[in-house]
């Protein structure tokens, strides 16, 4: 008769413990996730389209005079970054990399004394559309909705035309490139920029620059003994919007399940 009387009292306490114990795993599941929102940024993936304009030049070896800045729109890009933690512990980094359509250039001024002006083979404006792949590093801050960004790389590219005027430009190369000129491209590219997050959503926008370490021309193309160079150097502003294909801070569900899981069971 005992035995019977204490079986009930029995299973009480068990579902009462069980209770207790689920109970807590909701608790501090709902702890993780409120103070991982805050704290944790947690890898994420990121893809943007990007609008900007270029602000070109180029600078020579030996030096040229009187050289301007050529104003080019339609600079347009699309970017995938990969945000994750650098050697497991950096969390505020991310790897940019994309794909994007733009412009080099060149011009020079008249002297307002004498009216004449310096140039390249017989032009004395220039333009050179440009095929590029950025590969970019990114660290960033982010101070909610705000997020400051920096970025550094290098990029690799096609020149695939080129318009150039002047009046001693042999018209044969007003839209053609010369043997001697390069048409691959690669060199620099970094800048730093902000954003404002709006998740899923988020507005970046960014100033480059681009160095270019491919001169447009071969280095010897003049002369054997005397080398000349021609590096394209530019500032690109651009805006773009990006949209966030995972989530961007916090934890999932999932993860917080399964860390409750483990304090209050065991990892095994």
């Amino acid at each position: 008769m005992k035995n019977d009387k204490a079986t009930p009292l029995l299973l009480l306490l068990f579902l009462l413990c069980a209770t207790s114990v689920r109970a807590q795993e909701v608790e501090w599941a709902d702890t993780l996730e409120t103070d991982s929102r805050k704290e944790m940024i947690n890898d994420y993936v990121l893809i943007g389209v990007n609008y900007g304009v270029s602000f070109n030049n180029m600078y020579y070896a030996p030096s040229k005079h009187n050289r301007a800045w050529q104003i080019s729109p339609n600079y347009m890009s699309v970017t995938f970054s990969k945000f994750s933690k650098m050697f497991d512990r950096m969390p505020n980094f991310a790897l940019v990399m994309g794909f994007a359509h733009g412009y080099e250039g060149f011009g020079f001024k008249r002297d307002p004394e004498t009216g004449s002006s310096q140039d390249v083979e017989g032009a004395e404006q220039g333009s050179i559309e440009v095929f590029e792949i950025p590969a970019l590093a990114q660290y960033h801050k982010d101070f909610y909705p705000l997020k400051l960004m920096a970025t550094v790389g290098v990029y690799g590219g096609w020149r695939n035309s080129i318009s150039r005027s002047g009046p001693k430009l042999d018209p044969e190369y007003e839209n053609a490139f010369r043997s001697y000129e390069r048409r691959w491209e690669y060199g620099f590219q970094g800048g730093v920029g902000f954003a404002l997050m709006f998740d899923p959503v988020e507005i970046h926008f960014n100033a480059l620059l681009r160095w270019s370490w491919s001169s447009l021309y071969n280095p010897d193309y003049y002369s054997p003994i005397y080398y000349r160079y021609a590096y394209p150097m530019d500032v690109i502003a651009t805006v773009g919007v990006h949209f966030q294909l995972t989530k961007r801070s916090g934890k999932t569900n999932r993860q917080l399940r399964q860390e409750a899981k483990e304090i209050v069971y065991g990892s095994h």
